[in-house]
């Protein structure tokens, strides 16, 4: 005997005069409707076609089924929704809301590209010319580079009186045999470890590397391009490098100073150091005794590496005694102290590292409390909304 099963409607109990039922005629239906929502925010600032903007296609226009911004549409929102392997794509091709994502007027069968399409795409080689069998659209890398610096520079109606870029370099773990992989011992797998530049949430930068190098690798070539970029637009902005021990080199502090940008950089402790805050420490040590909590003093004061660097620089110490013992850290920096005290600079712009953008910068010129406690500022100078004020 068969068995019915074309029931397409169930019935429940109402609610007051309300029906509910469960129907399975709905269509075409998607769990990734969050995507609508990038697509009009791509139809305001319209990124993803700028970024298509950079790369030359050189197949015949007769022949072409996807156009370039479709493809990179595809594959932008296939990334923004959680759909990494290209694997996926066999499958998304079919997708209707992807297809409306990517602009596409007929959503019938499959309408976009699969994961041969994509990958060709992806993994063409930067000398490949017109004159190539298979592999035919070519990314512009220095295009991309700038575009990351373009898009931060038109966000902002008039230029900031100053701005911070902070570098960081983190793992991107591997689970296969990657061209280029190697075993990290501080994260300890295998994994790349790209460089980062970001301006608070903007990315103006990204660089893939293997993790078997210095984390500062190529961090100077990075900044010279993305701040000659940027004072290109905006000449008298002020800029300060921000970043953990790891880019503290002579050649990144010596480029800084060189080219009139400010640092305030990680500084790794050695016996030379916690020797310059042994009275600090033993402060320190005494009142965490006396109240149990956590006591820190700041000290700073003037230092050079034996060999490396190459003049005296600033350097900003806490003397910190937690309940597991001493814990002292350092920092260098060209700011002056008459700007930016120990204590403050310290507290209130290292450790700023990391977090949410501050809100709204004072937009008056010459304003004190940019001078003296940038980029915080005194909402009486200007009245900013959300200023964070120092009164």
């Amino acid at each position: 005997m068969s068995t019915e099963c074309n029931q397409i409607v169930f019935g429940f109990h109402p609610l007051k005069h309300r029906e509910i039922r469960a129907q399975f005629d709905g269509g075409a239906i998607t769990s990734e409707g969050g995507g609508l929502l990038l697509r009009e925010v791509e139809k305001r600032i319209e990124i993803v076609r700028q970024f298509a903007a950079c790369f030359r296609d050189y197949r015949n226009p007769d022949l072409i089924e996807h156009s370039v911004e479709e493809l990179v549409a595809q594959r932008v929102y296939g990334l923004a929704l959680g759909y990494e392997d290209l694997n996926d794509h066999e499958e998304l091709r079919k997708d209707p809301l992807l297809g409306v994502l990517v602009e596409k007027s007929d959503l019938v069968g499959e309408p976009l590209a699969g994961k041969s399409t994509l990958n060709r795409l992806e993994l063409t080689p930067e000398t490949t010319n017109a004159k190539a069998r298979y592999k035919k659209i070519v990314a512009d890398h220095a295009a991309v580079d700038r575009l990351f610096v373009d898009v931060f520079l038109a966000a902002h109606a008039q230029a900031p009186q100053q701005i911070i870029l902070d570098l960081d370099a983190t793992d991107d773990p591997l689970h296969g045999n990657q061209e280029g992989r190697f075993f990290h011992g501080y994260y300890g797998h295998y994994c790349y470890l790209p460089l980062y530049i970001f301006c608070g949430e903007f990315l103006l930068g990204a660089r893939l590397r293997p993790s078997n190098i210095d984390a500062s690798a190529g961090s100077v070539e990075e900044l010279k391009r993305i701040v000659k970029q940027i004072r290109a637009v905006w000449p008298e902005v002020r800029i300060l490098v921000r970043a953990d021990s790891g880019f503290c080199r002579e050649e990144l502090m010596a480029w800084c100073e060189a080219e009139g940008v400010d640092y305030l950089l990680g500084l790794a402790k050695n016996e030379r150091l916690k020797a310059q805050i042994k009275k600090e420490s033993q402060q320190a040590k005494q009142q965490y005794q006396e109240t149990g909590h956590a006591a820190r003093i700041f000290k700073e004061f003037y230092y050079k590496t034996r060999k490396i660097w190459s003049e005296q620089r600033r350097v900003v110490a806490k003397a910190e005694h937690l309940e597991k013992g001493e814990n002292p850290r350092f920092v260098v920096t060209s700011l002056r102290a008459e700007e930016w005290p120990a204590s403050t600079l310290y507290e209130e712009l290292y450790c700023a590292r990391g977090e949410a953008p501050a809100p709204p910068i004072c937009g008056v010129i010459n304003c004190a409390c940019i001078s003296l406690r940038w980029p915080m500022c005194c909402c009486r100078c200007c009245g900013t909304s959300g200023c964070r004020g120092r009164n």
